[in-house]
């Protein structure tokens, strides 16, 4: 019985490690079907944002105050790392805190506070600087 338990306990183990890995290398890559064809969103589907303010490779994010209250910035948690077309900027919220958020090919990524559903792409082209992230 010790083994079985022993194997149970690797196995989840092992389980939880790859989906943990899983999600550190690619937080967000589900594409979603929109009016405007594939573009990239969360694990819920909400449309995920690029910002042209925001210079491409940049180290801190160009959207702060009440940018920030209208485009919420894609969070990443503290110990965020860069794998592969992901990167972690530096940013802050709408109160002027620090925070990490998830970049794309070296774009900070952010959602649209008018999206209410999966799928919505209210933001895109909102005064001639935000875009949704179309899928290659």
């Amino acid at each position: 019985m010790k083994r079985l338990t022993l194997g149970l306990t690797a196995a989840l183990l092992f389980s939880g490690l790859s989906v943990g890995v899983a999600f550190a290398a690619a937080p967000a890559t589900m594409y979603e079907d929109t009016s405007l064809g594939k573009v990239l969103s969360d694990a819920k589907g909400m449309t995920l944002y690029v910002f042209d303010n925001d210079a491409k490779g940049a180290t801190m994010s160009s959207c702060t105050d009440k940018c920030a209250v209208n485009w919420p910035p894609f969070l990443a948690p503290a110990d965020a790392t860069a794998s592969g077309n992901w990167t972690v900027v530096d940013g802050k919220d709408k109160d002027g805190n620090a925070i990490k958020l998830w970049a794309y090919e070296g774009q900070p990524l952010y959602y649209f506070i008018a999206d209410k559903k999966a799928g919505d792409v209210n933001g895109d082209g909102k005064g001639g600087v935000w875009h949704v992230v179309k899928q290659d």
